[in-house]
């Protein structure tokens, strides 16, 4: 910590890049309120006991053309006040470690209740079969029947693998630290690509999670581009176009709440998740069942 902010009332909303960001929704979200409320940094999570960095690779970059600077994967928590929210927000921004989660998450609600924070909310984005041309579906939980009914969420009747969100939430649990869990879904054939439109939907119902509204002008234009950008390339082909008017037309008949992710959508999302990892640091062209093992 390098220095310590008075807060009032503050909320921690957390967001990792890794198997919890499908289609980057939660970090860019995430981003966003960062950039949005102009959000300070106070405080950051030493990366050395946490990250394979075989796995999780640094990055290398070039200053003014010739200095190189290795950038090593963190996570940072950053202040903000907000007018019209009766709590001030607390970030979490970073990478979902490969190692020791749970000190991890030990040490993120050792600095929350250290600092007095009444409400840890997460955000999360899971591919699913959802059309880019519909708004993001968001699905929410929290670990208290208290919380359910106060925050209009639902219950999480998910059985399945995990993420570092998923520890955190549990670590919350065993503090009696109350929180939530937001996730937006992303067209899973579109998984590459930023999807601004999640993190549109994300922050608007952290918006009503938090009592207030949250300004997405920026994101929506974003996600006005996005969505016509991904028409056009469905439109070349016509299996896929036919594959998305499928989804609309089911999108169009389902009721505006959302079921969460089933355990096979999880377990699904997390071989996919690895396999790329693997493939994007050099590793064997196979399947991911062995990076399971590790």
């Amino acid at each position: 910590m390098t220095r310590r902010p008075t807060l009032h009332r503050p909320v921690l909303i957390a967001a990792f890049r890794g198997w919890n960001d499908g289609g980057q929704g939660a970090s860019l979200a995430g981003g966003y309120l960062a950039k949005l409320w102009q959000a300070r940094r106070f405080a950051e999570i030493e990366a050395e006991g946490f990250f394979d960095f075989q796995a999780t690779r640094p990055q290398v970059t070039l200053e003014e053309g010739m200095t190189r600077r290795i950038d090593w994967p963190e996570n940072a928590f950053y202040h903000a006040h907000v007018e019209g929210f009766d709590n001030e927000p607390v970030l979490l921004l970073g990478v979902e470690p490969n190692l020791r989660w749970r000190t991890f998450a030990d040490l993120i609600v050792d600095l929350a209740r250290d600092l007095g924070v009444e409400l840890v909310v997460t955000l999360g984005a899971l591919l699913a079969d959802v059309p880019h041309t519909r708004p993001a579906p968001v699905t929410g939980s929290a670990t208290s029947p208290e919380l359910v009914e106060r925050l209009n969420l639902s219950a999480s009747r998910y059985e399945g693998p995990t993420g570092i969100v998923g520890v955190l939430h549990d670590a919350c649990r065993r503090a009696e630290l109350d929180s939530a869990s937001l996730w937006a879904a992303v067209p899973h054939y579109v998984s590459l690509n930023p999807s601004p439109k999640a993190a549109q939907a994300l922050c608007q119902r952290l918006g009503q999670v938090l009592g207030g509204e949250i300004e997405t002008e920026e994101l929506e234009r974003a996600s006005e581009a996005y969505t016509e950008q991904v028409s056009d390339a469905v439109a070349s082909d016509e299996e896929t176009a036919a594959y998305v008017a499928d989804l609309e037309s089911r999108a169009d008949a389902l009721a505006p709440e959302g079921e969460l992710p089933t355990g096979d959508t999880i377990a699904a999302e997390l071989t996919r998740f690895l396999r790329e990892r693997e493939r994007g640091n050099g590793g064997p062209q196979g399947s991911a069942e062995g990076s399971t093992e590790h």
